[in-house]
């Protein structure tokens, strides 16, 4: 009987403990699903003069002597009463350079962040000012970059002047998106270019077969399901897929005559790649420029606004956003690539 009692009370332990560990991971989840509908994000706006300022003065601290930083005192003092002067004959503020990045990947998920960016600049912006954006992307789903690129015609709509910067990688989606700028600079090694459109998916039917296994695809509509992953493919599916490639293809090619018709689209619509030296030839860019070198010459003639807008996740969003990557890394690439997607790469 005291055996019986002492694993009674045991057992009572672990069923209380249990409890209580999956209401905390109740209140958890709820928590994290109220945080997710009411959290929102917000601008962050950093001022790039003062930034190199700053970098400048550190410097000068470090490799001056004392004669030097005395010099260097006078000399801010009579710079702080000129621009005193400056401002009581209440001259013209300064026009702007906003600073927006773009780091696409596969799904162009940073439009999401781009697209509250961007309305927030046109809300401000004048004629005089300019918009940089360091655009670093290889391409990615067709509907996704188109939805990029037309985030960033709303820029060049507005009239005001649209430089798009390039330090990496322009590929692809990521050049169609870079057409929409009036100017495009380039490092020397930067890649640019790849203006094609891809899809593949593998086919398992043989296999399964062989194992006895039926797979039965209904469709409502002749071209719903060209290629399957499982069925049986056939001719006629793969000269309709094949089509659809080339359609999309006609398309962005049609989109760089518009945007950049300097450009020889059927010359360089091969899908080839060149790097920045290269692609000033092909008119594909402007200037040969790292995106640092563009905004430092920059810092004396204008005000230099960096914006980018973040939103603050909580512990549930971070912990789901870490699962849901693992995953995505894990399958989701494979299964993309495994089916009709078409893409920009």
């Amino acid at each position: 009987m005291e055996y019986l009692a002492e694993y009674g009370l045991f057992l009572a332990k672990v069923v209380t403990f249990v409890v209580a560990l999956l209401i905390v991971i109740v209140a958890a989840a709820a928590m994290g699903q109220k945080s997710k509908k009411i959290s929102k994000g917000h601008l962050e706006i950093k001022k790039l003069n003062e930034h190199y300022q700053h970098l400048k003065d550190d410097l000068q601290h470090a490799i001056l002597d004392k004669e030097g930083l005395k010099q260097l005192a006078k000399d801010k003092k009579k710079a702080e009463k000129e621009k005193k002067k400056d401002k009581d004959k209440k001259q013209e503020s300064k026009s702007r350079l906003y600073v927006l990045e773009f780091d696409g990947d596969m799904k162009a998920s940073a439009v999401k962040s781009l697209r509250e960016e961007i309305t927030a600049v046109l809300s401000v912006i004048t004629e005089k000012d300019e918009v940089l954006l360091k655009l670093e992307s290889a391409g990615g789903m067709v509907h996704a970059y188109g939805l990029a690129a037309s985030q960033l015609q709303r820029i060049r709509d507005r009239g005001v002047k649209f430089t798009i910067a390039v330090d990496k990688v322009a590929a692809s989606g990521g050049y169609m998106m870079a057409c929409t700028a009036n100017q495009i600079v380039a490092a020397p090694f930067a890649i640019i270019g790849s203006i094609g459109v891809m899809a593949q998916l593998p086919n398992i039917n043989k296999l399964l077969k062989k194992h006895d296994v039926d797979i039965e695809l209904h469709t409502a509509g002749e071209f719903k399901r060209t290629l399957t992953v499982l069925g049986e493919n056939t001719d006629k599916g793969r000269d309709k897929f094949k089509q659809d490639i080339q359609d999309t293809h006609q398309l962005f090619k049609d989109f760089i005559k518009e945007e950049r018709d300097q450009v020889n689209v059927e010359d360089v619509a091969t899908g080839e790649i060149w790097y920045g030296r290269q692609a000033i030839d092909k008119n594909l860019i402007d200037k040969v420029m790292t995106s640092d070198e563009y905004i430092y010459s920059k810092v004396d003639e204008v005000d230099i606004v960096q914006v980018s807008y973040e939103v603050k996740k909580g512990l549930a969003s971070k912990l789901g956003l870490a699962a849901e990557t693992t995953l995505d890394n894990t399958f989701g690439k494979i299964w993309e690539r495994a089916t009709q997607t078409r893409y920009f790469s």
